[in-house]
């Protein structure tokens, strides 16, 4: 495995200085953004596809870091209901392929997205329960006519520009957003989808992230090093359906923290032994969202903590067994 982080962190820093501070603190792979949520401070298709000599530049400034790219991360809704919204992100998530084509990187990170109820709907509508039986409509016109047909469509094109690993982040408000639902449109689309999993996103929901490794094994693509912390009194009082804003820190049931100040070191060494366990042997990125900490104090922190726990060497012979 590799330490890596997801460079949107930085975003107010230009990518050499970014790099720079992230090779002095001993990173060795970096998820840049290049559309949608993660934006394009880092990498901008619109520039980079259509001038030779930005390419290169970029290029340059990665090598000279010494970085490996994870993947390049374009977070948006390509069946959003709204179709001006939606064929903005398609467009932005073509490109991505088209810049992963670019710079030899087979992978992209997005969300799977989600739609609305029917084809009159202005906004997404994220179904959390089977009854009113009105909800299992909903799921049915959301999958059978929005999620499966775009992303069967969408592969071939990824395909035939070099990427083949779509890697989908489960996370709520989303249609994929845990274990079953990674499984089944991988199951329904093909081996090119699997997951960017974020153990934070599945701890606030209630999951272990070791068992959740173990299911996926081989459908696991990505991984983001994001802690969650989950309050106890709170959630003891209104569950971890929270919508309050993320700054409303002292009233959410939960938030997200960098790594090791949500749960502690024991826990994140089984979820990476659980990594090694299913064969994952790529990037473990810091996604840095911890809404008490800056920016390069959580990173430090973070890679500071991981720094001991990540398995780098291939596994040895049990010459004892």
């Amino acid at each position: 495995m590799k330490l890596g982080v997801l460079t949107v962190a930085l975003g107010d820093q230009p990518l050499d200085k970014a790099l720079g501070f992230l090779e002095d603190q001993g990173v060795q792979m970096v998820e840049i953004g290049c559309g949608g949520c993660p934006g394009t401070a880092h990498c901008d298709p619109e520039i980079l596809l259509n001038d030779e000599s930005e390419l290169k530049k970029f290029v340059k400034t990665v090598e000279s870091h010494h970085m490996e790219i994870s993947a390049l991360s374009v977070h948006c809704n390509t069946i959003h209901p709204n179709k001006e919204i939606a064929a903005r992100a398609d467009y932005e998530t073509r490109r991505a392929v088209l810049m992963a084509e670019k710079l030899g990187v087979g992978q992209i990170n997005t969300f799977s997205g989600c739609a609305g109820d029917c084809e009159n709907s202005k906004y997404p509508n994220w179904v959390t329960c089977a009854w009113p039986e009105d909800y299992l409509a909903v799921l049915d016109y959301q999958w059978n006519k929005c999620l499966v047909p775009y992303w069967r469509s969408f592969v071939p094109f990824a395909r035939q520009h070099g990427v083949n690993k779509i890697a989908f982040e489960p996370h709520p408000g989303f249609m994929v957003y845990n274990t079953e639902t990674v499984l089944r449109i991988r199951n329904e689309v093909g081996p090119e989808i699997g997951a960017n999993l974020d153990p934070s996103h599945l701890i606030w929901q209630g999951m272990e992230p070791v068992q959740v490794i173990k299911k996926l094994g081989d459908a696991i693509f990505h991984f983001h090093a994001k802690d969650t912390r989950i309050d106890p009194v709170n959630a003891a009082v209104n569950g971890v359906l929270d919508t309050k804003h993320y700054s409303d820190e002292m009233n959410r049931s939960w938030i997200f923290r960098t790594v090791g100040y949500g749960n502690g070191e024991a826990y994140w060494r089984d979820i990476i032994s659980a990594l090694r366990l299913v064969g994952y042997d790529y990037a473990v990125s810091i996604e840095h969202e911890d809404s008490l900490m800056s920016s390069p104090e959580g990173l430090k922190k973070a890679i500071a903590f991981l720094k001991p726990i990540i398995i780098n060497e291939p596994v040895g012979t049990m010459f004892w067994a």
